[in-house]
């Protein structure tokens, strides 16, 4: 595996590194500058250097959709950072089920994924990219800027958070090297990332103070939260006070809830549409990957999320009987599983109409599902095969609140609200309770009920821990998160008390073995790398 040209941003040979890949970057447009013995030097552009940072979550590389991938041997699409991401923690899950037979999918849908699998392989590189780019800028540019070295800094952590998150032991590297990396623990990563985190958190700009688009101390806090949240997945010991504290700190800023809604479309759907960065939506955002029809192309983001949840037959918008998602894009692939619907319709009695009424049905403006000429949950195969079996979700639109059009009918202007204030809110409230022997606190059900309040969904005096969990599931479903919760509630893979339709390849579910609960690292990468060991299992 290697990496491709990067061009127009940094010299080539100071990218020939390892990292556990085998990999090297190519020639490279830079600027040639001669010093006064006469030697030709060269000289980055570190600005264009600083936004490859950013953009290496947003674009395949550096040619368009179609364009060159930065990453060699796979497809754009497959290695786009938002389609791995929902592909990896959504499919997996009770959440997920995709129609399409492609090299990868099936093995999602049913848990049986190997250390060959061609999307796992994608995300990884991609992941890994993106850590390569943010070490090259820091050993280049660190001084350049600090708040702007502060932020790559975040960046690096965020990927590495995904690689500790998803494949455990990695190759780790904070500078770019020619010998391979050696392989860190997941407790040694977690530890670099928490560090991080913290040194670098004076050092970013305040909420809401950046540029939109570019993290600031909220986005650190939001990081770290959920690095807390998880901790003892990841290290054995439980850090539900530090979670709570750091969510609390997001829940204090400058960033809100959203909860005002416009025409016909509710304030939890504005978050997902085609003004969400231009709408009152963005100050719910504190992390956005973001999204312009005509500037950031590309198939494996937004467009990504609304063409493989759309068939040309689904109209999510009221006012426009005709058009489907705000795209001439409907690949018809991802669609819920029965159990996401039931999390909405616990009797099994979701209406057969379009999205925009689906919500009424459901009492809560988060169940945006389509459910016209599909069949019922009871009925419904969840398997391979017709888009039709199953409902279909209805959540992300390039449509705008205001009822103007997009800046492309192809693709869309919608950002990806990565971090939104709604997790600190579901962290706080479940950190407390864990913090409390499980007894939410009279804080934390404020936390959930304002969510619910501002979903129009009746609220409670107490909730559950498992209550908790089905919370999380209604907020952020296909928000590429899934995986992480089931985990971190013990009922994702070596337990048969929670089963979901086709878990573990048989449609009633069935017990997946705990190594699942990590991914393998890709076979590429082990082959490249002898300081590497396989993940349990694999």
């Amino acid at each position: 595996m290697n990496f491709t040209y990067i061009k127009n941003i940094v010299p080539a040979a100071a990218l020939c590194l390892s990292l556990g890949l085998g990999s090297c970057v190519g020639d490279l447009d830079v600027t040639p500058i001669e010093n006064e013995e006469g030697n030709t030097t060269m000289t980055p552009d570190n600005d264009a250097l600083f936004n490859k940072c950013y953009a290496n979550m947003v674009l395949a590389g550096q040619g368009g959709p179609d364009g060159d991938c930065d990453i060699d041997g796979l497809d754009g699409g497959t290695t786009g950072f938002v389609r791995q991401l929902f592909n990896a923690n959504e499919l997996t899950t009770d959440h997920a089920i995709c129609c399409w037979g492609d090299e990868g999918i099936p093995a999602f849908n049913y848990n049986q994924w190997s250390a060959n699998h061609p999307m796992l392989k994608g995300f990884y590189y991609r992941l890994y990219f993106g850590v390569t780019m943010c070490n090259f800028y820091l050993t280049e540019a660190a001084e350049y800027d600090a708040t702007m070295t502060a932020e790559v800094r975040f960046l690096r952590a965020l990927y590495y958070y995904h690689l500790m998150d998803c494949f455990g032991n990695v190759p780790f590297l904070t500078e770019v090297a020619s010998e391979p990396a050696q392989q860190a623990s997941r407790a040694e990563v977690y530890n670099f990332i928490e560090t991080e985190l913290l040194e670098i958190e004076g050092q970013m700009a305040a909420p809401m103070t950046n540029t939109y688009g570019r993290a600031d101390q909220a986005a650190a806090w939001m990081l770290l939260s959920r690095l807390y949240l998880n901790a003892e997945v990841y290290t054995g010991t439980a850090q539900w006070a530090k979670a709570a504290e750091y969510a609390k700190k997001v829940m204090n800023s400058a960033y809100k809830l959203h909860t005002t809604p416009s025409g016909d479309w509710s304030a939890y759907q504005m978050l997902f549409m085609g003004d969400n960065g231009e709408s009152d939506a963005a100050y719910e955002c504190v992390f956005p990957i973001l999204q312009d029809g005509l500037t950031t192309t590309s198939w494996g983001t937004s467009l990504f999320l609304m063409a493989s949840t759309y068939d040309a037959d689904m109209h999510s918008n009221p006012n426009d009987a005709v058009a489907t998602n705000g795209t001439d894009q409907n690949w018809g692939g991802n669609k819920a599983r029965p159990d996401l619907i039931k999390k909405f319709f616990p009797n099994g009695n979701a209406p057969q109409v379009n999205a925009y009424n689906m919500a009424e049905a459901a009492g809560d403006d988060r169940a945006l599902f389509d459910g016209v000429g599909r069949e019922s949950i009871e009925n419904s195969k969840g398997y391979l095969g017709d888009f039709k079996d199953g409902y279909a979700v209805a959540k992300f639109v390039n449509f705008k609140s205001d009822g103007s059009a997009g800046h492309d009918a192809t693709f869309p202007d919608m950002d990806f609200f990565f971090f939104r204030v709604a997790e600190a809110y579901l962290t706080y409230a479940e950190a407390t309770a864990r913090a409390n022997g499980g007894t939410m606190t009279p804080e934390g059900v404020q936390a959930i009920n304002d969510l619910r309040t501002r979903a129009n969904a009746a609220t409670k005096a107490g909730y559950s821990m498992n209550d908790i969990l089905d919370e999380w599931s209604r907020e952020f479903y296909f928000e590429g998160r899934r995986r992480m919760d089931l985990i971190r509630f013990g009922k994702f893979a070596g337990q048969s008390e929670y089963n979901w339709d086709w878990k573990g390849g048989t449609q009633a579910g069935a017990l997946i073995p705990a190594y699942r609960n990590l991914y393998p690292i890709p076979t590429n990468d082990l082959n490249a790398n002898p300081n590497l060991k396989q993940n349990t299992g694999y």
